[in-house]
């Protein structure tokens, strides 16, 4: 009885702590791999937003000013949200990348989420940012928007080839841009 007893305790005090600090650890690991995986959802609709839905061109008659500023107000909202997710995911980078168990998919993770956000901070217009960024999200997606079943190697081998090819052809065009005239 008194073993039983002090083995009870002994848990309770000892053992029970640890467990909760890393069910609360995993928990949010999780959380933040939700969040990371909403944040690429956001960036491919509001990239498909922006760039489906142009600005009325100021010398057309069929828009009210009225309209084409509610309109321009909405593509800027757009515009933010695209802002705002590659903000978060750089600032959370080390909550959602190290809890991925494979070195290929941090190593995704890694690569992607800085390219996401040099995209955005980048002088571009507003639609080839979105653009850019839905390209550039497309094959990340593949990898961590699809179910465990999914991903296979050959799935995503292909899917880190196409990341390298696009962020190659993001930097030419960066290349382009600044090389004198």
């Amino acid at each position: 009885m008194a073993t039983a007893l002090v083995t009870t305790v002994a848990t309770g005090w000892l053992v029970m702590p640890r467990l909760e600090a890393r069910k609360r650890r995993i928990l949010e690991a999780h959380h933040a791999r939700d969040q990371f995986l909403a944040a690429m959802l956001r960036i491919l609709s509001a990239g498909a937003r922006l760039r489906n839905f142009e600005a009325p061109a100021a010398d057309d008659g069929a828009w009210t000013p009225v309209m084409r500023e509610r309109v321009e107000a909405e593509r800027a909202r757009w515009v933010k949200q695209l802002d705002v997710s590659t903000a978060w995911m750089v600032d959370n980078m080390e909550t959602y990348a190290v809890s991925w168990p494979a070195n290929f998919l941090r190593g995704v993770v890694g690569t992607y989420v800085p390219y996401a956000r040099a995209v955005v901070i980048s002088e571009r217009e507003d639609t080839r940012k979105a653009e850019l960024l839905e390209w550039l999200t497309t094959p990340v997606w593949k990898v961590f928007g699809s179910r465990g079943w999914q991903r296979s190697p050959g799935r995503m081998r292909r899917a880190e080839r196409q990341l390298a090819e696009r962020i190659q052809q993001i930097e030419a065009e960066v290349d382009r841009q600044n090389a004198p005239a």
